[in-house]
C-alpha cells in the first residue's frame, strides 16, 4: 500500500508510518538536507527546470533493470549532476551518494506494479522504488517539486521557508502540550501520594506524554529536512524535549503488568506503533499495559511501583531505585517504610535512607505547591 507523506500536512507523518519506517525515511532525508552536496546539485536541476530521475543505490537489483546509458563511476559533484540531468535517462549513484555510477539509463521496472502517478518520470520512480526498495528521486520539470520514493513510501519536499514556518508552529504547539503534560503528571503524582490512582488517571497522563513525544518526533523530521537551516529549531526542541522520554518510560514501568519476559521498553515500542486514534483510545492503551480492554477496567485502583517519583530524588541512581522497588513492590510501601527498613536495602546506607525519607516528604510538598501554579 502506498503511503503518501506530503509535509504540507505534517500530521500524515505520524499517521502514515510506523516508527521504524519513519527512522528509515529520516535516514534518507538526511542525504537530501539543505547544505549537503546532493541537495545543492538537485537545487541546480530545479533552477534549470530540466527535471531528473536519480537512484541512490547501485545494487545488483538496480543494475539488472538498468538498460542503456553509459558508465561514469566518478566522484559526485553538484555540477556533474546538473549537467547529466540535461539528458533524458536516469542517473544512478551509489548508496552514500558520493559517486556517480551511470547516467542516461532507462529503468525497466515491472509494468504490473500498481502506480497512481501520471507522469512517466514519476511512474518509473514509483515502480522502481516498490520493486527494489531503494531510494529514488523524481524532480519535476514543470512543477519544480522533488518527490522521494522509498519502498511503499512517497514523500513530497517543500520549500525551506515553508518548513521553517511549520516547524515554528509545531514548537508552539509542543510548548502548550508539554504544559498540559506537566499538569497531568503533577495531578497524577498527588493521587499517587494519596493512594487514589485509577487506571483512567494513568492512561490520561500517558496520552498526554505520548502526544508530546509524537510532536517532538514530527519536529525532528522537519529539522532533518531543514539541514543546516534548522540549527535554532533543533536547539529549541532539545530544551523542550528534555526528560520527556525518561518520564514516559518510568510512567510505564510504574504501571504495566509484566507478562513473561515483556519489558517496559517493549511496551514503549508497542505504543510507538499505535496510530494517533489508538493512542487517544484509552482501552487500546489499557490492553497494551495488560489491563484488558473493558470499560470497567478504567476504574481499577492502582498502586505505582515508584520508579517515576523516586527518580526525582537527588543522587538516587536507577539501580538503587530498582532495589527499592524489588524490596517494597509499591510506592506506598516505600513511604511507610522506616529508616531501618530502608537501610536494609542493598545500596542504601543510613545516610541515604534518611535522604530518601526526607526527600519524599519534600517532594510531596513541592508537588502540592506546583499544583497551585
Amino acid at each position: 500500500m502506498r503511503v503518501l507523506i506530503d509535509n504540507k500536512d505534517s500530521n500524515l507523518l505520524v499517521e502514515g508510518l510506523l516508527v521504524k519506517d519513519t527512522e528509515r525515511l529520516i535516514s534518507a532525508l538526511e542525504q537530501l538536507a539543505p547544505g549537503t552536496p546532493l541537495r545543492e546539485g538537485i537545487n541546480n536541476v530545479l533552477r534549470a527546470k530540466t527535471g531528473g530521475l536519480i537512484v541512490l543505490d547501485d545494487t545488483p537489483q538496480i543494475m539488472d533493470i538498468a538498460e542503456g546509458g553509459f558508465e561514469i563511476n566518478c566522484p559526485f559533484t553538484p555540477s556533474a549532476l546538473y549537467e547529466l540531468a540535461k539528458m533524458d535517462g536516469a542517473i544512478i549513484l551509489n548508496r552514500k551518494g558520493d559517486r556517480i555510477r551511470k547516467a542516461n539509463v532507462h529503468l525497466l521496472a515491472r509494468p504490473s506494479i500498481p502506480s497512481m502517478e501520471t507522469g512517466i518520470r514519476h511512474r518509473v520512480a514509483d515502480r522502481v522504488a516498490q520493486q527494489t526498495g531503494v531510494l529514488v528521486l523524481a524532480i519535476s520539470q514543470r512543477r519544480n517539486i522533488i518527490t522521494l520514493y522509498k519502498g511503499a513510501t512517497k514523500f513530497i519536499f517543500r520549500d525551506v521557508s515553508f518548513i521553517l514556518t511549520k516547524a515554528n508552529q509545531a514548537l508552539q504547539t509542543l510548548e502548550k502540550h508539554k504544559l498540559a503534560m506537566e499538569k497531568a503528571l503533577v495531578n497524577l503524582s498527588i493521587l499517587e501520594f494519596d493512594q487514589l490512582v485509577t487506571l483512567h488517571n494513568v492512561l490520561k497522563s500517558l496520552q498526554r506524554v505520548e502526544m508530546v513525544q509524537r510532536i517532538m518526533r514530527e519536529i525532528n523530521m522537519q529539522i532533518v529536512q531543514l539541514g543546516s537551516e534548522g540549527r535554532l529549531i533543533s536547539m529549541q526542541l532539545e530544551e523542550l524535549s528534555s526528560g520527556v522520554a525518561k518520564e514516559r518510560l518510568l510512567l510505564i514501568k510504574d504501571y504495566f503488568i509484566s507478562q513473561g519476559e515483556k519489558t517496559a521498553e517493549q511496551v514503549v515500542g508497542l505504543i510507538d506503533q499505535c496510530s494517533a486514534d489508538e493512542v487517544r483510545d484509552s482501552l487500546s492503551l489499557s490492553r497494551i499495559l495488560g489491563y484488558g480492554g473493558t470499560l470497567s477496567s478504567l476504574d481499577l485502583s492502582l498502586s505505582p511501583k515508584g520508579y517515576r517519583l523516586l527518580a526525582k530524588l537527588p543522587r538516587l541512581p536507577m539501580p538503587v531505585i530498582a532495589n527499592l522497588v524489588n524490596r517494597f513492590e509499591t510506592l506506598q510501601e516505600v513511604l511507610a517504610a522506616g529508616l531501618c527498613d530502608l537501610d536494609e536495602v542493598d545500596g542504601i546506607g543510613e545516610v541515604r535512607a534518611r535522604a530518601i525519607h526526607e526527600g519524599l516528604k519534600k517532594l510531596r510538598e513541592q508537588i502540592l505547591l506546583d499544583r497551585q501554579f
